[in-house]
């Protein structure tokens, strides 16, 4: 199957054209939910394919001083800077999530960047966060737990998957029907925490 060449040029076409589907326009509730448990403002985060990053500028109102958001488009990353001008700007990242090197974080927030890229890509993205993420660190967010499409992102995926996936690095701490979901995302997603195994 041909799958289109989802690079930063693809990415950055839709970021202009306001082809973005996925963009709620708030942060996912699950997170903001998850953001509340959070007690230490200076820990490292990071959010991969952040897009408009509304949970990152939600983690930045609340005092998180340390927040990092990475995105292939340039235009996503410029739009969040105006709509969010105190956020560094050198915490702004318009790179390739596999080739980042700014690590170790305490924690990486997942949020419809999973479900974007090339499914051949997953076991890498595996490795990538373990390699991104402190001794002990954690991964969380959502996943789709839904068979979605093929040929272009949103990909799917399944809990069976995830857990075989993520278990090679990851201890799984929670991976069940997220409660939070937003309406139409209703019993399609997952809420998971992992923590990366020594």
């Amino acid at each position: 199957m041909n799958l289109p060449e989802l690079n930063a040029d693809y990415w950055d076409s839709r970021w202009q054209q306001s082809d973005t589907g996925w963009d709620i326009g708030y942060p996912a509730p699950a997170i903001t939910k998850f953001a509340d448990t959070l007690t230490d403002k200076t820990a490292k985060i990071l959010i991969p394919g952040c897009g408009n990053g509304y949970e990152a500028e939600y983690l930045h109102r609340k005092g998180f001083t340390n927040v990092f958001i990475a995105d292939f488009s340039q235009t996503a990353l410029d739009s969040f800077g105006k709509r969010v001008p105190g956020f560094p700007s050198a915490h702004l990242l318009c790179a390739d999530f596999f080739e980042l090197n700014n690590g170790p974080y305490d924690l990486i927030i997942e949020q419809t960047f999973f479900c974007a890229i090339n499914p051949e890509l997953r076991d890498r993205y595996v490795q990538k966060m373990y390699e991104l993420l402190k001794p002990e660190g954690r991964l969380a967010g959502l996943l789709f737990n839904d068979e979605m499409n093929k040929d272009h992102p949103p990909f799917g995926g399944n809990k069976a998957e995830y857990l075989k996936r993520f278990s090679v690095h990851f201890e799984i701490l929670k991976m069940d029907t997220c409660a939070d979901s937003i309406p139409p995302r209703a019993g399609r997603e997952l809420w998971f925490e992992l923590k990366k195994k020594l």
